[in-house]
């Protein structure tokens, strides 16, 4: 049985804390990301790994600073192994690093030393990337550079991927191969992989503007934007004053000489025109209205037809509020 300090905080590093304890472990404290203030009621919600280790019976921290004297002194002071980050959000300071007999072990989703960074599995698609994985890595002071303990064999990327159904596929690979790797890492059997540099990629943060439609860019690239932007922080254009989001979309061979960002209705499809290609809009929502799909839509809303997106009333900005 392993002695374990977690750190985490989205779903997936709920369900990777349920799993090591399932597998036997002993997790003898839990840390994550104070509780959240959201929602239209302005309540304090705790992250998902708070949660789970409430339901577990486990001891939680939610430190506004890992670089606290008084976080050093409890975590030095509680007996761990190992400890374990998932999608924690901040980077552990060498101090804590130093701590575990067997160093701290992180799932990352992507297979490194390609994707390093916060936003792997996004970027992936994005790109275009055909296939993707996960790895295991001993954390060290850099952004994602420690050497690799394990690795998945190649994931495909396919067309019907988002980045919520991907990041959740590799996380659960993700922690079915560290429940694999731990018994051996700490006998001492595993040798590590140092990655090599000079073929790393790195991932920047995803913002809320990121989500903006480009009609100018070709009809491919913007499919793949709507996937891997998934569920946050989704892409959207403006109509009649209002923001449009576009939930679902594929790249079509039809319409190749509508105008970019020109809505044409074709046997009861929405296309738009793009810099290449036009665009096949599958799912939809209007602001204020609820998600439907093209043909209720345009039930709705017929007037869309040979609008110029974005069509926002007055100038476009740019950036979008948050």
């Amino acid at each position: 049985m392993t002695r374990i300090i977690f750190f985490g905080t989205p779903d997936p590093a709920a369900k990777a804390l349920h799993a090591l304890v399932k597998d036997g472990h002993e997790v003898s404290a839990v840390f994550t990301r104070p509780n959240r203030i959201s929602g239209r009621s302005r309540k304090s919600r705790p992250t998902s790994v708070n949660k789970a280790a409430v339901e577990l019976g486990l001891p939680v921290h939610t430190p506004s600073s890992l670089r606290d004297d008084e976080v050093l002194s409890h975590l030095a002071g509680t007996p761990a192994d190992i400890y374990v980050v998932l999608a924690y959000g901040r980077i552990l300071p060498a101090a804590i690093l130093a701590l575990p007999a067997h160093g701290v072990l992180n799932i990352h989703p992507s297979l490194l030393p390609l994707y390093r960074g916060p936003s792997p599995v996004v970027t992936a698609i994005r790109e275009g990337a055909s296939e993707t994985g996960v790895s295991v890595m001993l954390l060290d002071e850099g952004m994602d550079t420690g050497p690799v303990i394990a690795q998945s064999a190649p994931v495909p990327i396919t067309e019907l991927d988002t980045a919520e159904s991907l990041t959740d596929q590799l996380f659960t690979m993700g922690v079915n191969l560290l429940l694999k790797t731990i018994p051996s890492w700490e006998r001492g059997d595993i040798e590590v992989v140092s990655q090599e540099d000079t073929l790393a990629t790195v991932t920047s943060l995803v913002e809320k503007s990121d989500g903006e439609l480009d009609f100018g860019e070709p009809a491919l690239n913007i499919a793949r934007a709507i996937r891997a932007y998934h569920p946050w922080p989704g892409t959207f254009t403006r109509w009649d004053g209002k923001l449009l989001k576009i939930l679902e979309a594929s790249v079509s061979g039809t319409g190749e000489n509508i105008r970019p960002g020109v809505v044409s209705i074709d046997d009861g499809r929405l296309m738009i025109g793009t810099g290449e290609g036009s665009l096949d809009v599958k799912r939809l929502q209007l602001e204020g209205r609820g998600a439907v799909f093209v043909e209720e839509f345009l039930r709705g809303y017929p007037a869309i037809e040979g609008a110029s997106l974005p069509d926002t009333g007055c100038e476009k900005t740019k950036k979008v509020s948050q």
